[in-house]
């Protein structure tokens, strides 16, 4: 193996949990997840070479993801957003699970699966804690548009969530 292919499996180990997060996001069906898993993997794999470190790694990565998820969906036409979610794999043991909080973040990842892929993008990046700033400069956009966006899909989500509570 090569220092470069070391280096980058290095840091796909240490982000791969935004990768989850995102599959996670966009994809309803464990062997979807799977499948833009792996290819937000391999698209990051073929744009490491001219990664120049100028950002974070996970800033670059977080960029790359998302776009590919986007593309994934429009690709593929996937649109299985809604039904029922197999989140077994995920569970922590069992004496430290807490039923509700479960049943909150299923119903949460549910109304996530709802919203348009960019409504997705601006959550998933609330739910990181990126700043109005870092969105802006993510998404393209002025931080000004960013909290307009970030409100309306933040109330997108809650009305879908007050929808399916009721």
């Amino acid at each position: 193996m090569t220092s470069l292919e070391h280096e980058f499996l290095r840091e796909i180990e240490k982000h791969k949990g935004i990768i989850f997060k995102i599959s996670k996001m966009y994809m309803d069906e464990k062997e979807d997840r799977d499948d833009l898993f792996q290819e937000i993997t391999y698209q990051v794999w073929k744009a490491y070479p001219k990664f120049k470190g100028e950002s974070e790694f996970s800033t670059w990565l977080y960029r790359i993801a998302l776009n590919t998820a986007i593309i994934f969906l429009k690709n593929e036409k996937r649109r299985s957003f809604i039904g029922n979610e197999d989140f077994s794999e995920y569970k922590i043991i069992q004496e430290e699970f807490d039923h509700e909080k479960e049943e909150k973040l299923n119903a949460m990842y549910k109304a996530i699966h709802q919203l348009n892929p960019i409504d997705k993008a601006f959550i998933f990046y609330y739910l990181e804690d990126f700043s109005g700033k870092q969105i802006a400069e993510q998404m393209g956009i002025s931080e000004g548009n960013v909290r307009v966006k970030m409100n309306r899909a933040k109330n997108k989500l809650k009305d879908i969530l007050n929808a399916n509570t009721q």
